[in-house]
């Protein structure tokens, strides 16, 4: 019976919809959790299929079978592409996966996603430094995702670079990879933890809150089935038929949704991270789990719902005025969260590993403790409002009435911006300890080159020097001398500059072409002042028995004056000889590495990839380095993507949830609407009685957010041993965001809202 009530006439049938519709907008993104295992799988298993580099510490015999990969990645603008080149030594060479034919000399198969890119007028500083003519495009198999930007670039000359470290021979892709993995830091894990519990709660609370859709109009019916006779049991069970048909037509809407969320999955890169469809595959085991709690907690939902209202057969008891909520057992919901949490205090990265279980059960009891206090908030505040505006008048009395309601509507964003702002203060507090600093002085450069052996560094200046938006050049050519030929005792490093050049990385007195200066002071530098004799030979680049010859270039110390350490360009102390060039031995330049520090002009547009298109001509295996101030864990920073990909998902539910919870509760007042109407209520006072009854709970949920996040958030900090400190701009940041989503939903509702407010809306059969 009740499920035929889910879908009786016009009315039963809207509000069966709206309700599928709430309980699959959950349930999509439930299953969509529940792929993200087999989606990380699929990825790892991409990369993994495509690995091209051998693990063994000799490479394997050449072969008709063996090919030779060079890695020529590059970045365009804040985009990673990776690059390969590769030289088949013989017909049998194995393809890269995606791949069907093996590209020829000056020939480039490309991802999609960057053939679009190449064509487009926005990649055409690309073009320049991928001049190659494109022949084909990489199927799925060889991608990780469809907005990956790759290529594979034919070449004849790999088999001459076979020693410099970026190439190597493979005789098959996918080489194993072999060891295991660092093992994982506890607070990481605690993140991750937390971050799932808090991504899901507000979806389980939408879905509870989506059951209940059509209260008002359900609890008629159901006064009507105890006139006819059917006892209070008898209308329960009814009711949770009725529940169970909406959520089981929500787990069809869901499925819907989800498929269609898939199929769209391909074209969407959220955070630089993007999935084929195909990746997104649930568990079953989980899958059947969601197919089974759902309606479970639709049926227990509405039971509970029930248990505080009387249904007599001439009415329900609600109508009249309610009892007050209790709070203490609402008050016993965060205090156990809190000493489920406790024990955990004070263990950091060194005190051993956090107990999963509690938590999990920590966090949820917290979380839900806002679900169980906002009504007692809400009822309790809305009680001491009184005079105002008409439109103020009207939303407080609605609110007084129906107050519940209003709090299941903001519960789901007080929850999610509760969660938010307690994950902003953990990660905010434990970020320094996954961040490595740089010591690299941004103020004097922001980009490195290094020059390739065999093009003069005079060359590569004036290059870069050309290059528009690069305002200085300091250029220096590195290497070592000692006191002997091979097996040196003593070794000293040496720098090779000009005089302003030479001035960026120490204290020197006057400077001229020609000086060489021996720096004192500097730092794990021991060998230079015994070194620094005039008229003694030392030798540049010296060999070391069992490795290859070296320069082993002599050079006959001439004076030598001194330079006082101090910070360098690269932020740490130099030592060593600094050489002007005219003091250097011809034969010496053989065992040197040139370096370039470049300081920009970060008002020209794309002046990083301006710099990269110069080292590219210069040599298509450079990779420029662009400065930064720290750097952190790969695994911090994937987990706090991740977190940045579940909350755009969560927040595009928490939108279509609260704007569908709206348009419900607006059909079931349409009749209360049109009467107003009727007896002259201006439609401008019901739009702003509409925004009133909107932002009184939302205000309310939001400071209630602020208070549980910053207790979460001081705890969580604590568990960590990290000193507790609030971001106040990013906690307000999260309100804001949390208000911004109610008050657009608010007014992508006013189009419905002001359909409603007519006299039509009287009529009836």
């Amino acid at each position: 019976m009740g499920f035929g009530f889910a879908f009786t006439g016009r009315g039963g049938w809207v509000r069966a919809v709206l309700t599928a519709v709430g309980v699959g907008l959950g349930v999509a993104l439930l299953l969509l959790t529940t792929a993200i295992p087999s989606a990380l799988d699929a990825r790892r298993a991409r990369e993994q299929a495509r690995t091209d580099f051998t693990f063994s510490d000799t490479l394997p015999p050449r072969s008709d079978a063996t090919l030779l990969v060079a890695v020529v990645g590059t970045t365009f603008r804040d985009k990673d592409v990776r690059g390969r080149e590769l030289e088949p030594e013989g017909p049998r060479a194995p393809l890269p996966p995606g791949v069907a034919e093996m590209p020829a000399v000056g020939e480039m198969v490309v991802s999609p996603k960057l053939k679009a890119l190449l064509e487009s007028p926005e990649g055409k500083l690309l073009r320049e430094r991928l001049p190659g003519r494109i022949v084909g495009t990489i199927a799925e198999p060889g991608l990780v995702g469809p907005a990956e930007l790759a290529f594979y670039r034919g070449s004849d000359s790999l088999s001459a670079r076979l020693d410099d470290g970026r190439v190597t021979r493979i005789e098959r892709f996918g080489e194993p990879v072999q060891g295991t993995s660092d093992p994982w830091d506890p607070v990481l894990i605690l993140l991750v933890l937390v971050v799932f519990v808090v991504l899901l709660m507000p979806v389980g609370v939408f879905v509870a809150a989506a059951v209940r859709f059509g209260g008002e109009g359900r609890d008629r019916r159901l006064a009507a089935l105890r006139l006819v006779g059917s006892d209070s049991g008898m209308t329960r069970r009814v009711a949770a038929g009725e529940a169970l048909a909406g959520s089981v037509l929500g787990l069809v809407f869901g499925t819907g949704f989800f498929l269609a969320g898939r199929r769209l999955a391909g074209q969407a890169e959220v955070f630089e991270v993007s999935v084929f469809p195909s990746y997104l595959d649930p568990s079953p085991a989980l899958a059947a789990l969601v197919a089974v709690v759902v309606p479970a907690a639709a049926v227990l939902v509405t039971l509970l719902a029930l248990r505080g209202v009387v249904i007599e057969p001439l009415g329900v008891v609600r109508t009249a005025r309610p009892s007050r909520r209790r709070l203490w057992w609402r008050l016993l919901l965060p205090i156990a969260g809190l000493a489920l949490l406790a024990p955990m205090i004070g263990q950091g990265s060194g005190g051993g590993d956090f107990n999963q279980y509690l938590v999990i059960g920590g966090v949820m009891l917290l979380l839900i403790g806002v679900t169980a206090l906002l009504p007692w908030i809400v009822e309790t505040v809305v009680a001491r409002l009184g005079a105002g505006s008409v439109s103020w008048q009207l939303a407080v009395r609605r609110l007084q009435l129906s107050s519940g309601s209003a709090a299941r509507t903001v519960n789901g964003i007080a929850v999610a911006v509760a969660g938010a702002i307690a994950l902003q203060m953990l990660f905010a507090g434990v970020e320094d300890d996954f961040t490595t600093a740089t010591a690299y002085d941004e103020t004097r450069a922001q980009m490195q080159v290094s020059v390739p052996e065999g093009t003069p560094l005079a060359r590569a200046v004036a290059d870069f020097r050309q290059t528009e938006g690069v305002s200085k050049v300091y250029a220096y050519s590195e290497g070592y001398v000692s006191d002997r030929r091979r097996d040196p005792e003593f070794t000293s490093q040496v720098t090779i500059g000009d005089c302003a050049s030479l001035r960026q990385v120490a204290k020197l007195p006057s400077c001229s072409d020609g000086d060489v200066f021996a720096v004192a002071g500097a730092e794990y530098d021991d060998h230079t002042p015994g070194l620094a004799k005039p008229g003694r030979t030392l030798y540049f680049d010296p060999s070391y028995e069992g490795e290859p010859k070296g320069a082993e270039a002599p050079w006959k110390l001439p004076a030598v004056k001194r330079a006082e350490a101090s910070p360098g360009i690269t932020g740490t102390d130099r030592g060593g000889f600094l050489v002007t060039p005219k003091a250097l031995p011809a034969s010496a330049a053989k065992g040197l590495d040139g370096q370039v520090y470049l300081r920009l002009d970060e008002t020209v547009p794309d002046v990083y990839d301006l710099v990269r298109n110069t080292a590219a001509v210069m040599d298509p295996f450079a990779e420029p380095m662009v400065w930064v101030s720290g750097e952190r864990s790969e695994r911090y920073d994937s987990i706090r993507t991740g977190l940045s990909v579940g909350a755009t998902c969560v927040l595009a539910l928490i939108g279509a949830s609260l704007l569908v919870s709206q348009l419900e509760q607006l059909r079931e007042r349409r009749r209360l609407l049109s009467a107003l109407v009727a007896f002259g209520t201006r439609r401008r006072t019901l739009t702003l009685s509409v925004l009133w009854q909107t932002t009184i709970p939302i205000v309310l949920g939001l400071a209630l957010a602020a208070v549980v996040g910053l207790t979460l958030g001081t705890v969580l900090l604590k568990m960590t041993a990290t000193a507790v400190s609030v971001d106040w701009a990013g906690m307000l940041s999260m309100i804001g965001i949390g208000g911004g989503v109610v008050l657009l939903v608010t007014l992508l509702s006013l189009p419905p809202l002001l359909r409603l407010m007519r006299p039509e809306g009287l009529r009836t059969e």
